[in-house]
């Protein structure tokens, strides 16, 4: 009549006095059997002394009888939900390893009463406890698992600062035959039944990463910290957004470089979908970086190798990918033009919920846009600040090359520089 008990600090295997404490042993076995100690914590352990453990809430209030726990799973309140205690007074605490029920002294009438919670002995003859718990069992395999559990650290209350739990519960024999409705689990439960926020019995605390893998690991912590405050002030749609791999950012732009210049040298290594210099909002005037969107991720990468550090208009351009999702905004505006669900495709930087693509400029000159606004909102096409309205009119011009060699107005402000 034994019981194995596989804890995160070794397996521990216990005899039970079946015939001095039947009772006893009976309750036990069955809770065993229901997986009802499965995942319970140590939640009260005495350097030298005594570790409890039998409660499913890990606070020492919580626990009952097999009885119990089968009538209240059958809707019957009549069972009480302790038993008699079976005090034997020939079994002591005189070795360390020894098994005992724990009593409640309010309950049963003057000697208390005995539900699931249990505990065993850490040191040789505690007199204390005898005539006052029952004895029901001793510990014959795994005294090295009790030094473990005896040399834990601990807070104040006793509870284990790291989690020292039950995973497991093997029956080896059992005598007694089965209660009415006792019905043996399909698994053992997967999630511990208290809600501890102590260290997880399968985390080592004094685990140390490799110092790059440390700062890579503190690094990606931040972010995700603040990705979490710039979703909470709007500025991010939700916190897991990423940029997208199919846009490039292009800085060092000469101001009168246009979008159909980009459009033209960059449409070599695949379809654009969209090509915009960004221009101020108030008047027009370049800013002198772009966003240039294709067709496939391989067309940007491409794109992105050859095209770094190369003269454009007497500028040396600088080009990577693009970091902004502000473009994703779109999909949670009130309008509801905006935040329409696309049916098809991978969608915008991997998310098929983002937003109704709105890259193909076919569709958008039908619709009267052809500017595919990224970041800033194009002026009102009557402004005297308009790009088709300023200084000179390009419709008249030839097209300009890309390596034009012209002087270049500062048309007021100062450049932006990168």
């Amino acid at each position: 009549m034994s019981v194995l008990f596989e804890t995160s600090l070794g397996d521990i295997v216990i005899d039970l006095e079946v015939e001095l404490c039947p009772k006893s042993s009976e309750n036990f076995l069955k809770l065993c059997k229901v997986y009802y100690y499965n995942l319970n914590a140590f939640f009260n352990v005495s350097k030298d002394f005594l570790a409890q453990t039998g409660d499913p809430t890990a606070t020492g209030m919580g626990g009952e009888s097999i009885w119990s726990y089968l009538a209240s799973q059958r809707g019957d309140e009549s069972i009480p939900r302790y038993f008699v205690p079976e005090i034997v007074p020939t079994l002591k605490h005189t070795r360390r390893g020894t098994v005992s029920m724990a009593v409640a002294p309010s309950v049963g009438g003057d000697k208390g009463g005995c539900g699931s919670q249990f505990y065993i002995t850490l040191a040789d003859n505690i007199e204390y406890l005898d005539g006052k718990h029952v004895v029901f069992g001793h510990v014959v395999e795994g005294l090295e698992s009790l030094d473990k559990v005896n040399d834990v650290f601990t807070d104040q209350e006793g509870r284990p600062f790291k989690d020292v739990r039950i995973r497991h519960v093997v029956i080896l024999d059992d005598p007694f035959p089965d209660p009415v409705g006792l019905t043996k689990p399909p698994s053992s439960p997967t999630q511990p039944p208290d809600s501890s926020t102590r260290i997880a019995e399968d985390e080592d605390a004094l685990a140390t990463l490799p110092e790059e893998e440390e700062e890579r690991e503190r690094r990606k912590k931040a972010a995700a910290a603040s990705a979490l405050t710039l979703e909470m002030v709007g500025d991010l749609p939700f916190a897991n957004v990423r940029p997208p791999e199919n846009v490039l950012f292009v800085c060092k732009l000469n101001p009168v470089t246009r979008d159909e210049d980009l459009e033209l040298i960059f449409s070599r290594f695949g379809t654009i979908m969209s090509c915009q210099v960004i221009r101020d909002k108030r008047t027009g005037d370049s800013l002198q970086y772009a966003f240039i969107e294709f067709d496939k991720r391989e067309e940007a990468e491409q794109a992105y190798f050859k095209m770094q550090n190369v003269l454009v208009d007497d500028r040396r351009i600088w080009v990577d990918f693009s970091q902004s999702v502000a473009r994703l905004n779109t999909s949670w505006s009130n309008d509801p033009k905006l935040g329409t669900r696309r049916k098809g495709g991978v969608g915008f930087a991997g998310r098929d919920d983002l937003e109704e693509s709105r890259r193909y400029r076919g569709s958008q000159k039908e619709h009267g846009r052809g500017d595919y606004r990224m970041v800033f909102e194009a002026p009102d096409t009557g402004s005297s600040h308009h790009p088709s309205s300023r200084h000179r009119d390009r419709s008249s011009e030839p097209r300009r090359r890309s390596r034009s060699r012209s002087p270049v107005p500062r048309h007021g402000r100062e450049r932006r520089r990168y």
